[in-house]
């Protein structure tokens, strides 16, 4: 028997042991008590909820106005630069236009002075003359022959009109029926050539 009440004293101390322990904390509680967040939820939520939602509100307007204003910006850019270019399509060819006017002129008188002219050679020079103006302006303006006369046939310069058998000249071009051009290194016409087989 005194063991069994021995044993009850054990038990005892225990129960008392466990009483004076903490028990464990819950971390999302552990500062503030149940009653006085309750409350604060109550007083704060509805407050900063409003101030927040106010706020980026205000925000999204003013991204939109932002959104509005540089669409409207990009537009009035497109429509602008649309003008521009047609602008340059239309008058592309005035500066050429000007330069190319004078040897419009040197024919022009070249044509009067034929009726009177008794010596071709003097109207062959003048004709000379006003060809060479006229080929110095293109040139200004970067427009230059491509040289195809005994040169090696290249698809990227030159058309075949045909080929003739010519052993020595094979691969080569023997005739330029129709003179090619490149404006600033860009073929804008390719020379018609007859080339040696």
């Amino acid at each position: 028997m005194k063991f069994g009440k021995k044993k009850d004293k054990m038990n005892d101390n225990e129960d008392l042991k466990m009483e004076n322990q903490e028990l464990p904390k819950n971390p999302e509680t552990e500062d503030t008590p149940v009653a006085e967040s309750e409350e604060n939820n109550e007083n704060q939520c509805p407050d900063a909820v409003v101030d927040t939602i106010e706020s980026l509100q205000l925000k999204v307007n003013e991204w939109q106005d932002k959104y509005t204003r540089l669409f409207a910006d990009f537009e009035n850019y497109k429509k602008r630069m649309r003008q521009e270019r047609f602008d340059l399509l239309q008058t592309a060819g005035s500066e050429l236009m000007l330069d190319i006017l004078p040897v419009i002129d040197d024919f022009e008188r070249g044509f009067a002075s034929l009726e009177t002219a008794t010596d071709v050679d003097s109207v062959r020079q003048g004709y000379e003359l006003i060809y060479n103006k006229l080929v110095g302006i293109l040139k200004q303006k970067g427009l230059e022959p491509i040289e195809s006369l005994n040169e090696p046939f290249d698809t990227d310069l030159h058309e075949a009109v045909t080929m003739i058998e010519s052993p020595e000249m094979k691969g080569k071009v023997v005739d330029v029926i129709l003179k090619g051009y490149k404006m600033r290194d860009k073929v804008i016409r390719y020379a018609k050539v007859v080339v040696g087989n």
